[in-house]
């Protein structure tokens, strides 16, 4: 396991050796198998095997738990952190000390990163808005490392439908407006949004984005949306701009 001596020193022998464990955890030098550490290629050794007629073996189910860290399968509350695991485009609820692991630049090899939990906004947007024919009132872009295009996508009943940017056009947004420089690729978004004679938008975490996805895929009902999806989704952005220190209260009517 990792030697990190002046980190038990710094934080106390109790502190230090449970950020190792879990620091070992995270990487991958050790595994949490059945409430137990173990190393990555200890056997398994289940209490009860099935075997059916034909000598396949019956895998059991495995009982509901309650949110667990992905990484050391610490308990969750609902306020946890997330990691980006950046190869696969996918995030990891995390416990705060299992962030704090990979909250310093270049932690973890790049492939994990820490989502921030910024919002700021960025009033209308207009020459992104004439800049790019969307089909939709909502939608959201994102960076990817080592891409040379902008992603982006579009929430829906069925999913986020995504489609590619060139970065020479995203360049030119942000010399018309220089803070979407500061979008963090992997983790942050750009997200906009158009509801009447409104525009509005945000730079989000980009777990708010998969947030907003997962409202419109739960809440969505026939053509429309609906009541109780457009009502959700106000409550939503009444959120953004409530973290992003721009709320004002809604007007829409459901």
């Amino acid at each position: 396991m990792t030697d990190r001596p002046d980190l038990v020193r710094a934080l106390g022998p109790l502190t230090g050796a449970v950020l190792l464990v879990r620091y070992a955890v995270a990487s991958g030098e050790l595994r949490v198998r059945g409430g137990r550490i173990v190393s990555p290629d200890a056997p398994r050794t289940p209490l009860v095997q099935l075997t059916r007629a034909d000598g396949t073996t019956v895998r059991p189910a495995r009982p509901h738990a309650a949110a667990q860290c992905d990484l050391c399968n610490e308990s969750l509350d609902a306020d946890h952190a997330h990691l980006v695991d950046v190869a696969a485009r996918s995030l990891q609820c995390v416990c705060r000390a299992c962030a704090l692991l990979f909250a310093s630049e270049g932690a973890g090899a790049g492939q994990r990163r820490v989502v921030p939990d910024r919002y700021e906004p960025l009033g209308e947007l207009d020459h992104v808005w004439s800049a790019v024919d969307l089909p939709v009132n909502l939608a959201f872009f994102m960076r990817h490392s080592g891409t040379e295009h902008v992603a982006i996508f579009y929430p829906s009943p069925a999913g986020a439908t995504e489609s590619l940017l060139p970065m020479d056009s995203w360049q030119d947004w942000t010399e018309r407006e220089p803070r979407l420089a500061t979008v963090e690729p992997d983790t942050e978004a750009l997200l906009i949004r158009r509801h009447r004679d409104r525009r509005e938008a945000f730079v989000v975490p980009v777990d708010a984005c998969y947030e907003l996805v997962g409202i419109i895929r739960r809440h969505w009902r026939g053509f429309d949306g609906g009541a109780e999806a457009r009502a959700s989704i106000e409550q939503f952005f009444d959120r953004v701009r409530t973290r992003s220190g721009s709320f004002q209260e809604s007007t829409a009517h459901v």
